[in-house]
C-alpha cells in the first residue's frame, strides 16, 4: 500500500462514520440552502496577465509532519485575503493534515474570496459536504479516480454550481483532466503515492495544458522566485501552502509571492512565458526585466 492508499482508506473509513450521522439527504438540503458558490473560474481567468495566488492553510502533511498549530484558520484566512490571495485552499483531512470541515466554515466566515475544499474526495457526498459548509471549488486527484469516477464526480460538482481543481502529475492525467471536461487543472510537483516533490514536473507537464483551461502549479513553493518560475514555465495560479503556515508573517510573505506573480516578465498570455521559458532567451523578456531575486 503506498501513501496515497493508506490515505484513503482513512478517508473512507471517517466517511463511512460521517454518512452514519448524517445522511446524504440532508447533507444535500444544507448544500442547497447555502449561498451561492463565487464564480472561482471566471475570477482566475480575469488576472490580466498577472499570476493568481492560492494560500493554502494545512497543520501538518504525511510527509513532514506537523507544520504550524492552527488556532484561528479564519484569521490566517483573512490575512491571507489581505496579502492579495485570490483564492483560500483548506486542507480538511483530519489524519494526515489534521483538517477538518470546521475549518472550512470559519475560513468561509472570514473571507469574500472564492475557498477550496481540499480533500481525498472520492463519493459524491463529500461534494455535498463541502457546498453545505461553503465551498466554491472542489480538488478532486486524477491519481486516487478512475475517469468514470472523475467523469461523476466534476459533473456533480458543476451541477451545484461549484468548479474543481483537477489534480494531475503526468501528461497523460492531463488528457485524463481534459477528457472529463476541466476547466482548472492544477499540477502537482509531489506524487501522492510516494509523497516526493519534484518542480521539474511542473514544466514537464504544465505546457500542454490549453489556453482556455486555467492552469495551476502546486507544491514545492519556497518562496517569490518559484511562484515566478511556475508562471513562466506556463501556470496562471500557484498554490502557496507550507511557505505561508511556516511564515512568522504569513500576509506580508503572501503580499511577496502576489508581487512576484505580478512581475512584468509575465504580462504575456502563457503561450508566450511557456516559449521564453523554453528558448530561455533572455531578449524576450518585456521590458528586458529581470526575474525576482536576480
Amino acid at each position: 500500500m503506498n501513501v496515497l492508499d493508506e490515505i484513503i482508506a482513512g478517508v473512507v473509513d471517517d466517511l463511512k462514520k460521517r454518512e452514519s450521522e448524517v445522511a446524504l439527504s440532508d447533507v444535500k438540503r444544507r448544500a442547497q440552502k447555502a449561498p451561492d458558490a463565487h464564480d472561482a473560474l471566471a475570477l482566475l481567468r480575469e488576472r490580466e496577465g498577472a499570476v493568481a495566488i492560492i494560500g493554502e492553510i494545512k497543520r501538518a502533511t504525511p510527509m513532514i509532519g506537523p507544520l504550524a498549530r492552527i488556532d484561528d484558520p479564519g484569521a490566517l484566512a483573512a490575512a491571507y485575503e489581505a496579502g492579495g490571495a485570490s483564492a483560500i485552499s483548506v486542507c480538511t483531512e483530519s489524519r494526515h493534515f489534521l483538517g477538518s470541515l470546521k475549518d472550512l466554515d470559519a475560513v468561509r466566515a472570514a473571507v469574500d474570496i472564492p475557498v477550496i475544499c481540499k480533500d481525498f474526495i472520492v463519493t459524491s457526498y463529500q461534494i455535498h459536504e463541502a457546498r453545505a459548509h461553503g465551498a466554491d471549488l472542489v480538488l478532486l486527484m486524477t491519481q486516487a479516480l478512475d475517469q468514470p469516477a472523475l467523469v461523476s464526480l466534476l459533473e456533480r460538482a458543476h451541477s451545484l454550481g461549484m468548479h474543481a481543481l483537477v489534480e494531475v502529475h503526468s501528461r497523460l492525467e492531463v488528457l485524463r483532466a481534459l477528457d472529463a471536461g476541466a476547466k482548472i487543472i492544477a499540477v502537482n510537483a509531489c506524487d501522492l503515492t510516494t509523497m516526493d516533490v519534484d518542480r521539474d514536473v511542473i514544466e514537464q507537464v504544465i505546457d500542454i495544458i490549453p489556453s482556455d483551461v486555467v492552469a495551476v502549479a502546486e507544491s514545492g513553493v519556497r518562496g517569490p522566485h518559484d511562484v515566478f518560475e511556475y508562471a513562466k514555465w506556463g501556470a496562471d495560479a500557484v498554490l502557496v501552502g507550507e511557505a505561508l503556515v511556516t511564515s512568522r508573517d504569513p500576509q506580508a510573505c503572501l503580499s511577496d509571492m502576489v508581487s512576484a506573480g505580478s512581475h512584468p516578465a509575465l504580462r504575456t498570455d502563457r503561450k508566450e512565458r511557456v516559449r521564453w521559458a523554453l528558448e530561455g532567451d533572455a531578449e524576450r523578456r518585456p521590458h528586458g526585466s529581470k526575474p525576482p531575486g536576480t
